[in-house]
């Protein structure tokens, strides 16, 4: 845990990616009520890739993909409009790839989101790896939008907590509770399987383990309560063998899930990555999952 007095985080603008796909409107008018419970500003931007493509396609082609994105803009932001006359919006016609042009409009301050799938086939799979690479490499909380239109609402945020160090991000989970006066659960799984093999292979000391675990999802719960003194706020570790599967059920739910970011490496060592848990509620979660990197919550309270 941090040795400074934790501070309320202040959530930014919302910065949405669009490429016209399903998907992406989905995100686009879930990003737009995002911002208007945060009473903050939409960012609506398509990456053109123009910068890129200007390298082997001629000057038409070129001038054509920037006509369609702006139309695309355009057509998302009266959709967005409609259904939030006050919100402010405004649109970027990025000409850098989709990863790139994200972070540079998110600059230090905004919170990324993306949708889950693209315009089809191998789009699909390209959007998948923007999200993959939003949430790994942005210094900013990213959201990937999942689940359906019609999910009703479940009045609960849920944070996904491993020990005391994450009460940094965990404080953006009370603040996104907070902005929709939702409850927060806090949520951590205890995997007896991750302890077999190592120094602590005796019942007891897993057992030790199993109470410290507790212990400090408890004291994650009392520093939230002392900032949100009006957030109901519950904590409870789970036990299991899948913490990707117990997660995943979990995110049925509730309404948006949130779990922290380490600094973490590729496997070659280049590069950041995420960890196995991320991976898999980005692709299989049943409600939105925001990723917050430990150095972007710490920002947002400064």
């Amino acid at each position: 845990m941090t040795s400074e007095m934790p501070v309320r985080p202040r959530l930014g603008d919302v910065v949405v990616g669009v490429d016209g796909s399903p998907s992406g409107r989905t995100a686009a008018l879930w990003a737009a009520a995002e911002a208007d419970l945060r009473g903050r500003a939409l960012r609506v931007v398509h990456a053109a890739d123009t910068d890129r493509r200007a390298y082997w396609t001629d000057a038409e082609t070129l001038q054509a993909v920037r006509e369609a994105g702006r139309d695309l803009l355009i057509g998302t932001a009266d959709a967005v409009r409609e259904r939030h006359p006050d919100l402010s919006v405004t649109r970027e016609l990025s000409r850098r790839e989709a990863v790139a042009g994200l972070r540079e409009a998110a600059g230090d301050r905004g919170t990324i989101v993306v949708g889950n799938r693209g315009l089809g086939g191998f789009s699909a799979l390209l959007l998948g790896s923007v999200g993959l690479g939003v949430a790994a490499r942005a210094e900013v909380p990213v959201i990937v939008v999942r689940g359906g239109d019609d999910r009703p609402e479940t009045g609960s945020v849920t944070a996904a907590v491993h020990d005391a160090a994450d009460l940094d991000w965990l404080l953006v989970a009370a603040a996104e509770a907070d902005a929709r006066k939702a409850a927060l659960r806090i949520v951590s799984v205890w995997n007896v399987l991750a302890h077999i093999g190592t120094v602590a292979t005796m019942l007891d000391d897993l057992d030790g383990i199993a109470r410290r675990r507790v212990g400090e999802v408890k004291e994650l719960a009392d520093h939230v309560r002392l900032l949100y003194p009006r957030l109901i706020v519950g904590h409870h570790v789970e036990t299991g063998t899948s913490t990707p599967g117990i997660l995943i059920e979990a995110s049925a739910r509730t309404d948006l899930l949130v779990m922290g970011r380490s600094r973490s490496r590729g496997r070659l060592g280049v590069g950041p990555a995420l960890g196995r848990v991320a991976h898999a509620l980005i692709h299989h979660a049943q409600c939105p999952v925001e990723i917050v990197p430990a150095a972007a919550a710490r920002d947002e309270g400064s």
